[in-house]
């Protein structure tokens, strides 16, 4: 069964940096698109960045663009998600799923929190 375990999140001041991780059971994540998602308190879930399978692609939403970074290690079944010159509006549970295009189902793992604050 298709499972996600987010790790890395934490509290931080603005300015600074965290590396998120997503490793994936039940599916080798070599021919999966995979994508970062965000939930702030109250409000839907937003998508972050996406990576390609295919080529290793990558897309960020216009907000984090320049700041973050997407990378895959297939060998360690693996996601990550470097996060630099954090702001008080990346706060929010952060998520993994197999889709760029997630759907509630799609939320395989507990996420992991960020918080930025001074």
């Amino acid at each position: 069964q298709l499972q996600f375990v987010e790790s890395g999140g934490g509290l931080v001041q603005p300015g600074g940096s965290l590396r998120l991780s997503c490793v994936a059971s039940g599916l080798l994540l070599d021919y999966y698109t995979i994508g970062w998602f965000r939930q702030a308190p109250g409000k839907d879930h937003e998508g972050v960045s996406c990576i390609s399978s295919r080529d290793g692609s990558a897309l960020y939403v216009n907000s984090v663009k320049g700041r973050f970074t997407i990378s895959r290690d297939n060998a360690k079944n693996t996601v990550y998600l470097q996060m630099n010159s954090l702001k008080p509006e990346d706060t929010g549970i952060y998520y993994c799923a197999a889709t760029c295009v997630p759907s509630a189902s799609d939320y395989r793992g507990q996420g992991t929190q960020v918080t930025v604050s001074a």
